[in-house]
Formats: structure tokens, sequence, C-alpha cells
């Protein structure tokens, strides 16, 4: 674990180094995580020998929260900052839902510094006019009301209600990111989201393998969603996984991991 500070900001986060030439894996956690979201990803990619690079956007888990505003564009920048900081220039780097939208700005902003992307529960489209105005709301409501609430109210959108039964440890784990999330943290993505760009046409110039995952009971960012980027994406794949809502890489570990390894081990080593 350590810390980078950037200005005014405090990201934490891990690196877990290695000697392999293999481009490190960086993952991205979605809203309103942290970066233990990845813990499964991290122990199993870790096994193989690739580094792996997991850290808290500001506003989240251990890192700085900034009131106010947050764009994908400061997110995706703050992550540049600390591959400079650790010494690393080109990564596969993956999100999840939020955190896939933060990886779509980094290709628009940095497209020569990624050997791969990983796209999971997200989508591309801009925002509209309705859903910007519920970001808003939503944002007032985090203000004014906390997280606890809002947790209760989107985790079984959030985990498919099957494994809420099933897997109890892995729900109170997801329960936990988000009422130990701040407030306000969590309200400025919220409001720098509702001003999101589209990124179907920059998606349109990957160069770079690309793994598109979606949960098959994802109601939040659909099937629908992870087929269009397919469509998109020259030669990309596309992995569904049945019985899990939005967040699979919990939901069914051992299904994403198998998945996420035989599309990293695709991806040449140093070059």
């Amino acid at each position: 674990m350590g810390t980078f500070t950037n200005g005014p900001v405090t990201i934490a986060y891990d690196d877990h180094r290695s000697d392999d030439t293999a481009p490190p894996l960086a993952l991205v956690h979605g809203h309103p995580f942290d970066r233990s979201m990845w813990a499964p990803q991290v122990e199993h990619v870790g096994r193989t020998g690739r580094r792996v690079i997991v850290s808290d956007l500001r506003g989240y888990g251990g890192s700085t929260v900034v009131p106010g505003r947050t764009p994908l564009q400061v997110f995706a920048q703050d992550i540049a900052d600390l591959l400079d900081h650790l010494g690393v220039h080109e990564i596969v780097l993956g999100g999840l839902s939020m955190g896939g939208q933060i990886v779509m700005e980094f290709h628009r902003l940095f497209p020569d510094r990624l050997r791969g992307l990983v796209l999971a529960d997200t989508t591309p489209q801009a925002e509209t006019e309705e859903s910007r105005r519920a970001r808003e709301a939503m944002a007032g409501r985090l203000l004014r009301e906390g997280m606890d609430g809002y947790a209760k109210e989107v985790l079984p959108k959030m985990v498919a209600p099957a494994n809420l039964r099933r897997y109890h440890e892995m729900a109170e784990h997801v329960l936990g990111m988000m009422r130990g999330t701040s407030p306000d943290g969590a309200a400025a993505a919220q409001l720098g989201r509702a001003e999101r760009p589209d990124y179907v046409a920059s998606l349109a110039r990957v160069r770079v393998p690309t793994l598109i995952v979606v949960g098959g009971e994802d109601e939040y960012t659909p099937i629908a969603d992870a087929r269009l980027m397919h469509e998109v994406i020259p030669g990309s794949t596309l992995i569904v996984i049945e019985g899990t809502a939005h967040m699979p890489n919990l939901e069914r570990p051992a299904v994403f991991n198998e998945a996420l390894s035989e599309f990293l081990d695709s991806i040449p080593g140093e070059r």
C-alpha cells in the first residue's frame, strides 16, 4: 500500500510489483466503491507474476475527498499521474461501470499508453437530458441523506438477488464499500458523470486488444450496451457472465478471472 500526493490530492494505491516483462494491469473501481472491489482479480493475476496496480479514485476509499464536481477527465489524469509516479508508461487498463468510463476517457487522452483494455459493465453513450437530471438529483440526495439509504436501495441491482442470498460475505463487502464512501466524493463524481461525452466514436479508434465483460442480469449497463462496444471496437472479445448483475468480478470471480487471464495471455510482452 502506498500514497501519491498530486497537488492538493493524495491518491491511495496498491502496487503489486513483478519482474515480469508483460505490461502491468491497472484496474479502476466503479461508483460508489473502492479499490478493494478488485481483490479477487489482484490475487489471481498476481499469482501469474504480472504487475497489478489498483488505486482509490479521488473522493473514494483512502484518497482525498474533493467536493464539488469531478469530471471523468480529472480521474483519468490522476491515473496517468500515478503511473508517471510509478515509472510506468504502457499498461493494460481495466474498469467497471464508472471505472470503465474513466478507461474510455483515458483512451481518448492517452491512447499511446495502452496495450489493452478491459471494459466491464459499462456504457459508452453520453448522458441523456433525463439521465443528467437524475444524476444531479442523486448527487443532491447523497449530500442531504448520506450513503446508507442509497446503498441499501441499489444493492439488489449491484448484485443479483440470488447471489445476495448465496454469498453473504461478498454482499456485505459490497454494502460496506458503498456505506463507507464519502457522500461529498460520490456526489462530485455523479455531477461529473452528468457531463460525460459520447465515447462511441473514440472507441472506434481503439487499436489494442479489448475485453468486454457484462453480467447477464445487469440492469444498469445491459447486454445491449456491451454489444454496442463489441461492434464498435475492432477485434474485441465479448463475454457475458450469466447469473450476475453489475459486479460479475465479485459475483462470479472464477469465471471473470478465467476470461481475464485468457485475455491477458493473448497480449504480447515487452515490445
